[in-house]
């Protein structure tokens, strides 16, 4: 499974992709709007960081806006992926943003039936927003799982890799990799809890207690 990282601070995105675990990063306009700079600036900025996809969404709502946003978008780095959302018109753009080469996230996906208009449209990812759905008393892993199901029907024809967005809790990401998604895009302080673990904490004080009772160094000073 690839790791995003779902934020437009820099910093952290600079500590993360510092560990060799980051694949990609997803921005939206309140992300972005958070970190206080230029929409473009930003991003060109995170480009550089990450080698791998970079979610930069449109915020138009008209396909042919969408289309021209998408192209700037595209022109800021070969990495960036055009997010648009899961609309008729959002569609439209992705298809034709899409064959012209361009990564296209489509996001704000809420079922199946959406997920499977997003792959014939040729997105590169879908975005499947799991704590959304689990916020109104739906099962949000569930759609993941019939996702991935349907997609594994049209491996020949079905490229769309699923991004699991609106990740709340290492156990999310978790039932998601057991479900074969191809990616998960996590905020940072979720990303940073999956390597905590109390057995983990309790076994290394014990080893170092040990350690230290031998008055040894290993450097020698």
């Amino acid at each position: 499974m690839k790791f995003f990282v779902d934020t437009a601070d820099l910093g952290e995105i600079r500590e993360l992709a510092a560990t060799g675990l980051l694949d990609g990063v997803t921005t939206n306009p309140s992300l972005v709007a958070k970190s206080g700079g230029n929409f473009l600036d930003v991003i060109g900025k995170i480009c550089a960081l990450v080698p791998g996809p970079v979610s930069a969404e449109v915020t138009a709502t008209q396909a042919d806006q969408m289309i021209a946003e998408g192209r700037k978008l595209a022109a800021i780095a070969p990495n960036v992926a055009v997010k648009v959302p899961l609309t008729w018109d959002g569609l439209k753009a992705c298809r034709a943003l899409s064959q012209a080469g361009t990564k296209v996230n489509v996001t704000l996906c809420f079922s199946s039936a959406q997920a499977l208009l997003a792959a014939k449209a040729g997105a590169t990812f879908i975005s499947p927003f799991v704590g959304r759905l689990d916020d109104i008393a739906q099962d949000g892993m569930q759609l993941i799982a019939d996702i991935c199901a349907i997609y594994r029907n049209y491996p020949d024809t079905i490229r769309t890799e699923v991004l699991v967005a609106s990740i709340r809790h290492p156990i999310h990401l978790v039932q998601a990799a057991k479900l074969g998604a191809h990616v998960a895009t996590i905020p940072p302080d979720v990303l940073k809890k999956l390597v905590a673990h109390p057995l983990t904490d309790k076994g290394l004080a014990a080893f170092l207690a040990d350690w230290a009772k031998t008055g040894q160094n290993i450097l020698g000073s």
